[in-house]
């Protein structure tokens, strides 16, 4: 952990530093609140993200709408591999789809993101009363009444629902078991970290949403 949060200190002292200009911002309307300032400060990571998320999304929708037609070339020439890798390289290239095109796209985003989590995670509010919001006594403790961890573990599922295509049953359990891991975890770390969490997805949504609004349109049109 000491390691990790050295090496993405330059990432989260600049991200500190921005939280603190939202939070100046916030109080010069008259509502200073650190906690709005969270919910700011992820939404203009995510927008600034964003084309890197429109890459790494459609990417992975992509591969999942191919993986029928991979089994059955993975079943049909499993006796030679050669074979098989030539016939699914074609498959690729023919669909015009690079299955390293999602990586790229997470490789970046990495850094700021788990810059965020040790920029919330380490943050120092300089009074107690700075450090509330809404019903939270405190943004650098965990939730009391487990609001958050709920939230974070709902807003995980609907974020790998949107993003799932093709459903096998290995799939089914991970969409059940990452969002509780999720909101388990999020009993015990501080509800500032789990507030961006929640709103990190919210926006992911939206922005799925945004990115998929025409496609049952176009699905009930080749129909």
């Amino acid at each position: 952990m000491g390691f990790f949060s050295t090496l993405f200190q330059p990432i989260e002292d600049l991200l500190a530093f921005v939280l603190q200009i939202l939070y100046d911002i916030t109080n010069a309307t008259g509502f200073g609140s650190y906690g709005a300032a969270i919910i700011l400060l992820t939404i203009v990571v995510k927008m600034i993200l964003y084309p890197l998320t429109v890459k790494q999304v459609k990417s992975m929708k992509a591969m999942q709408e191919l993986s029928p037609k991979m089994k059955k070339i993975q079943e049909k020439y499993k006796d030679n591999p050669q074979l098989m890798q030539q016939k699914v390289g074609a498959l690729y290239k023919e669909a015009g789809v690079n299955p390293l095109a999602g990586c790229l796209p997470l490789i970046i985003q990495m850094p700021i993101l788990m810059g965020m989590y040790y920029a919330l995670y380490n943050f120092q509010y300089p009074t107690e009363e700075a450090a509330k919001f809404l019903w939270l006594p405190s943004m650098s403790a965990p939730d009391p009444l487990y609001i958050l961890p709920v939230l974070s573990a709902l807003t995980t599922f609907l974020q790998q629902k949107m993003t799932t295509t093709e459903v096998n049953q290995q799939m089914k359990i991970m969409m059940v078991v990452m969002p509780i891991f999720i909101g388990w975890i999020s009993l015990n770390f501080p509800s500032g970290l789990v507030l961006y969490w929640v709103t990190m997805n919210v926006v992911q949504i939206a922005q799925q949403w945004w990115m998929y609004r025409g496609d049952d349109g176009k699905k009930k049109g080749a129909a």
